[in-house]
């Protein structure tokens, strides 16, 4: 038996930075075995440009799009009949989702009850899935996983076997979904999501974590979050940063809300979860609007940049500086995902 390798793409904000368009391009240039989603569940939603059409994800993991075997791991939380659906609307635009796509015996369900119980939930600002609820019974030992649902049999796999049952060994991309900043221990507490957005999640999927070999940490020049704390700041760029960038959630349409962005932030997303790739999304949407900004404490000093190559040096000089994964590695600035 040989052995099984991954690399790891993951977002490093709030969600929402692009790591479908990553996943997408990785999964085109590379001869991954599998792709695996390893957390969250119907609340994330992946924007994807495939051969010049939108596609939007929400529990499928993007390797279907080029006819790699595409795993919903253990970590994750199912609602059925969503899963189902977007399999066969995925089928009928010419994807053979039902062929590539299989869910770990191990994940859990997300209930119809446990979708009523969040239906009113107003205090964190939750895409209302039934995902806290699920994550809880979860942990609380008396949940259901997907084994227990029949509806599910013909897409059931072990996820043991799944990576360690080959002679030829897997080489798996590992999909994240939500961000760092909503990571259920890593983010601003109680305003998160309930799972491990980080590494971590990768790696109890069944990696072993010295054969992690990329780690690709996702991200915007700005910052966007959808929820209810007060986020957003009050400058006009703000706004206008929001039209052009069409910051609105892919799973509820909600806006959301915008800032500048938040270099300690991002420097600790970067080293909790061992970046060597960072990669800037949206660049070209700050070009657009015009303003560059950044925080470099929290949230009291803002600098100003007069170009956005000015902007793009002071990161790059201050992620290389604070964050060593990195400084081994590469930063790559790139534009919307449907400008690929």
């Amino acid at each position: 038996m040989k052995s099984v390798c991954a690399d790891v793409v993951i977002d490093l904000q709030f969600g929402d930075c692009g790591k479908g368009k990553v996943v997408h391009c990785l999964a085109a240039e590379r001869a991954y075995t599998h792709v695996m989603r390893f957390n969250g569940g119907s609340n994330a939603g992946h924007t994807i440009y495939h051969k010049g059409k939108k596609f939007v994800t929400h529990l499928v993991p993007a390797g279907v799009f080029h006819g790699v075997r595409s795993v919903v791991a253990g970590g994750c939380v199912v609602d059925v009949d969503k899963l189902l659906q977007e399999i066969r609307g995925l089928e009928k635009l010419g994807i053979p989702a039902s062929e590539l796509v299989r869910v770990a015996a191990n994940a859990h369900i997300a209930t119809r009850k446990h979708v009523a119980e969040e239906e009113n939930e107003q205090k964190i600002g939750t895409t209302r899935t039934g995902n806290g609820p699920a994550y809880r019974d979860k942990h609380a030992r008396t949940g259901r996983r997907a084994h227990d649902d029949s509806r599910l049999s013909h897409l059931l796999t072990d996820p043991y076997l799944e990576l360690w049952g080959s002679d030829e060994g897997s080489y798996v991309l590992m999909e994240g979904a939500q961000g760092f900043g909503l990571d259920v221990d890593w983010g601003d507490y109680p305003y998160v999501s309930s799972s491990n957005c980080t590494v971590a999640g990768a790696v109890n999927a069944g990696i072993p974590p010295q054969n992690v070999m990329e780690i690709v940490g996702v991200a915007k020049p700005y910052v966007t979050y959808v929820g209810t704390k007060k986020f957003s700041g009050d400058h006009p760029g703000l706004t206008e940063i929001q039209r052009v960038g069409q910051e609105f959630g892919a799973t509820t349409g909600r806006p959301r809300q915008c800032n500048w962005l938040h270099l300690p932030l991002l420097a600790m997303a970067a080293n909790v979860n061992g970046v060597n790739k960072l990669i800037m999304n949206k660049t070209d949407v700050l070009e657009a609007v015009g303003e560059f900004r950044a925080y470099t404490d929290d949230k009291v000093d803002l600098i100003s940049f007069s170009s956005i190559e000015r902007f793009k040096g002071f990161v790059e000089n201050y992620m290389f500086s604070k964050c060593p994964s990195i400084a081994d590695g590469e930063i790559i600035w790139s534009s919307s995902p449907e400008k690929i």
